[in-house]
């Protein structure tokens, strides 16, 4: 494997940085990257679905107070384990429910990320390789783009890393012993850390958390014959500790909701893993395009190999040190292609999901920077110019994702309902073909929105969809579904009682469906392109003053039909 092959050493004279400054200040220099990426979270609309979902589940838990049970329009949304919810929560209850406030937590899973590859590969590779690798990853779209976008791919990545550099580290740092009996134990501490870094996983993005780094780890133990060593790790105290963090949510949630294991094991996790029946299919070799773009462009130096050993010179990999480059460069290779595959097989591809690799492609990539340059000298000063270049692209990117998604967000019926509705106000949803994510979060709503379907239907046609997420949620609590999932029959009653809302699609496209509404008793109150508000019937005097929802923020400032 040409990556474990020992690194010469540069010609002398020969920087791959550009100045001595530079390289003094590597920490505080991936510290203002890592506040560039805050600034850049800052700047851009959501972007649906995802964020829209994801935002609004966790500002629902905040609003709910129920911290056990992730919601999607107040019902059990158990896709992923809750900690990403609980951290963004947490974040929104420090900073409000905001977008910002949301990319916080992917944002400083970029950071532990980053952090965590600059560090172990330090210790492990020594800074010839931790820093081109750190500032390859921090230039990256991967970090840029991948750290503020919230879902979990992310959080869950920082802790597959995790777990991987702190086994890496327990097994090639095991403290030195004069006792042979107690030779190569690995470092217990940096072991611990790894199966807390697991149970983190497990709880962010469910069993992924635990096999990815597990199959990682036991190729890398089988090739670098390190089984010795795996009976002496603290299983006990380990095992231990990653039962008392992941342990009492599944227990106490499985508890209230017996098949809630069945549900995110069995449906979520491993049918969507070997069935075909799910949404963004994609040919086998998706990912591989995915890891060299969103790395772009330094996956072209792997392809650089090593020139030819002069006689005379020093026969590398015979120290200690030399080594562990090696073992940690096969343990880089072994993570990339163990993930690579895993990912590949499903026919559902979504490009978040190979963010785990892209620590030891990095490091990969540093190794094939110094034997460029070992042979090319001249390159050294090109290395801020490729850094620049992804780095632009990722800011030119968030700068206009604006742009090119406006025509999918709702701010504009967002703020109208917010202004005219009040909190204990019912909002429906009918006729629409899809869910509005992002209109719950942009208009603080305090209710779940009813939401009016031929549910009886779509149970037995819906796909991978919105109407799916909603009656497998309903499935865990069929009261609370009975008066969210509404059939159409329903408008009609709530169109004669007062301060009821409706949203439907564009009216142009459904004249014949609004004059219906018409005769109910519905009137228009806002129409753009993509959505109709509708008010039930007139209130009376007494009702005319009420308070909005805390997402009316300039009143007056949307369209109103008379």
């Amino acid at each position: 494997m040409d990556a474990a092959n020992s690194l010469p050493t540069p010609p002398q004279g020969t920087r791959w940085a550009p100045s001595a400054g530079w390289r003094l200040s590597t920490r505080q220099a991936l510290f203002a990257c890592w506040l560039g990426l805050i600034l850049l979270a800052a700047v851009r609309p959501l972007a649906l679905p995802d964020e829209g979902r994801y935002g609004e589940v966790s500002r629902w838990m905040l609003l709910s107070g129920d911290w056990l049970v992730p919601r999607l329009n107040g019902l059990p949304f158990f896709h992923k384990p809750p900690l990403l919810h609980w951290l963004q929560a947490a974040a929104m209850a420090l900073l409000g429910p905001t977008a910002w406030a949301g990319r916080l937590v992917p944002a400083l899973a970029a950071g532990l990320m980053l952090g965590g590859l600059y560090a172990a590969a330090r210790r492990l590779t020594g800074e010839r390789l931790a820093r081109p690798a750190a500032w390859m990853l921090a230039t990256s779209p991967a970090f840029l783009l991948g750290g503020q976008y919230i879902n979990h791919d992310m959080l869950v990545a920082a802790w597959i890393a995790s777990a991987i550099w702190c086994f890496a580290l327990a097994f090639l740092l095991a403290p030195a012993s004069a006792d042979a009996k107690h030779a190569d134990t690995p470092h217990a501490g940096w072991a611990r850390a790894g199966f807390v870094a697991c149970a983190l996983g497990l709880l962010t993005k469910g069993l992924i958390g635990v096999v990815l780094p597990g199959a990682v780890l036991f190729i890398w133990i089988s090739v670098t014959r390190r089984w010795r060593q795996v009976p002496r790790l603290p299983w006990v105290s380990g095992v231990a500790l990653f039962l008392a963090i992941a342990g009492p949510w599944f227990a106490l949630a499985a508890h209230r909701y017996p098949g809630l294991w069945a549900y995110m094991f069995g449906t979520q996790q491993f049918a969507r893993y070997t069935s075909g029946g799910f949404n963004n299919a994609q040919p086998w070799w998706f990912y591989v395009a995915a890891a060299a773009l969103l790395l772009f462009p330094w996956p072209v130096l792997m392809l650089v190999r090593q020139r030819a050993r002069t006689a005379g010179q020093p026969t590398s990999l015979g120290t200690a040190d030399d080594r562990r480059t090696r073992e940690t460069l096969w343990l880089c290779g072994i993570w990339l292609g163990t993930i690579l595959l895993f990912f590949s097989v499903p026919r559902s591809k979504l490009v978040g999901y190979i963010l785990p690799v892209m620590p030891p492609l990095a490091l990969l990539c540093a190794a094939g920077w110094q034997r460029a340059v070992t042979r090319w000298p001249a390159l050294t000063r090109w290395f801020v110019a490729l850094a620049a270049a992804p780095l632009l692209l990722s800011v030119g990117l968030t700068l206009g994702i604006g742009r090119m998604t406006g025509d999918k967000l709702n701010p504009g019926v967002a703020q109208a309902l917010a202004c005219q509705a009040s909190p204990n106000d019912p909002v429906y949803l009918a006729r629409t073909g899809s869910y509005p994510y992002d209109l719950p979060f942009l208009a603080r709503t305090q209710r779940p929105l009813i939401v009016v379907q031929d549910w009886p239907k779509l149970r037995s046609s819906a796909g991978d969809s919105w109407a799916r997420e909603l009656m497998d949620a309903g499935d865990f609590e069929p009261a609370a579904a009975a008066a969210l999932l509404q059939t159409p029959d329903a408008l009609a009653r709530a169109a004669t009682q007062p301060r009821r809302w409706l949203l439907t699609g564009p009216r142009a496209e459904s004249d014949t469906h609004a004059d219906a509404l018409a005769r109910m008793g519905w009137h228009a109150t806002y129409e753009d392109p993509r959505w109709t508000l509708w008010q039930s019937a007139p209130e009376g005097p007494e009702a005319a003053q009420h308070e909005s929802l805390p997402g009316c923020h300039q009143q007056g400032s949307h369209q109103r039909r008379p």
